[in-house]
């Protein structure tokens, strides 16, 4: 079986931690879906599937391919979210809070990067 990247492994470890907190603890996802988009719950139950699924995709080399796709296409689309929390922290969040908000998203870009490199990944089994 191909191996797989300390940076994949973290990755779908990543995706599977999130993943399960869109389900454990929704609230805080639905508050940052934007304003626009109707059936925030429905939005966060869907993201959290999708993120699992990436997960259990970057672990196995005969899906790490299109895992690896799937969650740079997930990771750009969930990224309107996190300029929403930004925003919304900006109003009426703490100065720290604020920071981390701002300084997080510039980080999807690296994480856009790895799963592109686990796309590519010897997929040999």
């Amino acid at each position: 079986m191909a191996s797989r990247s300390r940076t994949t492994t973290g990755l779908a470890v990543l995706f599977g931690v999130l993943g399960t907190l869109h389900f454990l603890k929704p609230r805080p996802f639905e508050q940052i879906v934007p304003r626009a988009l109707p059936r925030k719950k429905e939005l966060v139950y869907a993201s959290g599937v999708a993120e699992l699924a990436c997960a259990g995709g970057l672990l196995h080399p005969r899906t790490r391919r299109v895992a690896g796709l799937a969650s740079a296409g997930l990771l750009v689309a969930i990224f309107p979210a996190n300029v929403q929390m930004a925003a919304d922290l900006q109003r009426k969040g703490s100065r720290p809070a604020q920071a981390i908000a701002w300084a997080r998203l510039p980080l999807q870009l690296p994480l856009i990067r790895w799963a592109l490199k686990a796309a590519r990944e010897d997929r040999a089994a």
